[in-house]
Formats: C-alpha cells, sequence, structure tokens
C-alpha cells in the first residue's frame, strides 16, 4: 500500500473516532436527541430511577385512540438508545401535533431485546401498575396517561419501575 493511502485510511480512523458515537438502533426505531428542537410539538421523556446501568431504553410514544395507547405495534414513534453511565436520560419524542399523547418506556438491562425478570419500564403519568395488572396485561386508564402537548416541548417525567419481591416498582435508590 503506497504512503499516500496509508496516511488516507489512518485520516479516516482518526476522523471516525472522533465523531460521537450514537446508539445502533433495531429495526423499525430511530434514535432521537436529548434537545427537543425549538417550536415543535414534542416531548422530552426525562427518565431516572435506573437499576443498573447496562443495556438499553426502548421510548415508544402512542397518539390517536386513548383506549389504544400501548397497543402492540401502534406506536408513533419509537427510539432506541443506550442506558447512560450516570445521570437520568433525556429523549425528544416529535410529535405530529398539538394534541394528547402518551409514553412508554422500557429498559431491557441485559441488552437482548427479550423481557426479563429483571428489565424494567415506566409510562407517562407514572401510575402504579401492579403485579397482577402485569400478569393480566392490564393497561392504565388513558386519563392516568395522557400527556397534553400543544405547540412546544412538553416535559414528560418517567420514574422506572422494576420487579422486586411480589411488586413492581421503583428501585429504592432511584438514579
Amino acid at each position: 500500500m503506497s504512503k499516500v493511502r496509508v496516511r488516507a485510511v489512518a485520516v479516516m480512523l482518526a476522523a471516525a473516532m472522533a465523531l460521537p458515537v450514537v446508539a445502533r438502533a433495531a429495526p423499525g426505531t430511530t434514535t432521537a436527541p436529548a434537545v427537543c428542537p425549538a417550536g415543535e410539538p414534542a416531548m422530552l421523556v426525562h427518565i431516572t430511577g435506573f437499576k443498573a446501568r447496562t443495556g438499553t431504553i426502548r421510548v415508544q410514544s402512542y397518539g390517536g385512540d386513548p383506549e389504544h395507547y400501548f397497543d402492540k405495534g401502534t406506536y408513533l414513534k419509537r427510539v432506541e438508545v443506550k442506558v447512560p453511565d450516570s445521570g437520568p436520560l433525556d429523549v425528544c419524542m416529535t410529535v405530529p401535533g398539538p394534541g394528547r399523547y402518551a409514553v412508554s418506556v422500557r429498559h431491557d438491562v441485559d441488552g437482548t431485546g427479550k423481557t426479563g425478570k429483571s428489565d424494567g419500564g415506566g409510562m407517562s403519568g407514572n401510575p402504579h401498575l401492579s403485579l397482577f395488572d402485569l400478569m393480566l396485561k392490564r393497561k392504565p386508564a388513558p386519563s392516568e396517561v395522557s400527556v397534553e402537548v400543544g405547540h412546544g416541548v412538553k416535559t414528560v417525567p418517567i420514574t422506572l419501575n422494576y420487579l422486586a419481591g411480589g411488586s413492581f416498582r421503583p428501585v429504592e435508590a432511584a438514579s
């Protein structure tokens, strides 16, 4: 290989290493910025309460008929990002326009893409869900999870919950 080619490859590798690392999205998902564009309808999902700093976070937004929030395959947008090393995680979810929406969050602790006993989750409004609700796949009332979004950015705080003993709740020392 010529010296010019070797130098070109070295420059490209150095440039690639300097680029920010972006979480790799699963098929059908996108990545989203932590800051929402000004003046556009969006939800800034503020996620806290991580049990572990491993795996991925999946955020899904829902609109339309509130009775079908969280139904399989009915999400408007799906974002998957790596769990941050520390602190909360902010994910911007743009929406088509002002209206009522809902958000679900899933923490895939081991990053397998499959739901396991160590995984956690949460929803907009932070509704309390019992272990029986989870086992019977009962959804919270739309009034508990609906978020009204206007022409700007609406912050949506979500505290993650995990299976602990016989209940589904936030970890003791939420982070």
